[in-house]
């Protein structure tokens, strides 16, 4: 098994509806997204994924929350809520459906939140 793993951050608020306590107020943080992509076959170059292919998918999912409130970005814009969680499986979808490779999938998400903790989100076999 092959795996690929790339990173990106960027920069938003949001608030958790429902919530009781800080959180339910706006508030910020500089996010780090790992994304991990594994598969069994390599292409015909001897690549599961093209570093510059994954790292361009992840950079335009970044570029769409980046410096925004989460809150207002479909689908937290709505009874969603932008948990760490929500938006781990957020980025799983978005790099998922770019990449090329149909031997190549996307293992897991992991969003840190800040440096002492983090939610992944991995798909399970029928995703």
């Amino acid at each position: 098994m092959y795996e690929v793993t790339v990173q990106e951050t960027f920069a938003a608020a949001h608030f958790l509806r429902g919530y009781e306590g800080n959180c339910n107020s706006i508030h910020g943080h500089n996010f780090r997204v790992v994304v991990t992509v594994e598969g069994e076959r390599l292409n015909e170059l001897g690549l599961l994924v093209d570093f510059r292919e994954l790292k361009g998918l992840l950079r335009q999912v970044t570029e769409a929350v980046d410096h925004k409130n989460l809150n207002e970005v479909p689908p937290f814009d709505g009874e969603k809520n932008p948990s760490t969680e929500n938006l781990a499986e957020y980025f799983y979808c978005r790099v998922k459906a770019g990449i090329s490779n149909p031997h190549a999938r996307v293992k897991e998400v992991c969003i840190w939140e800040t440096d002492i903790q983090s939610a992944k989100y991995r798909p399970t076999s029928s995703k």
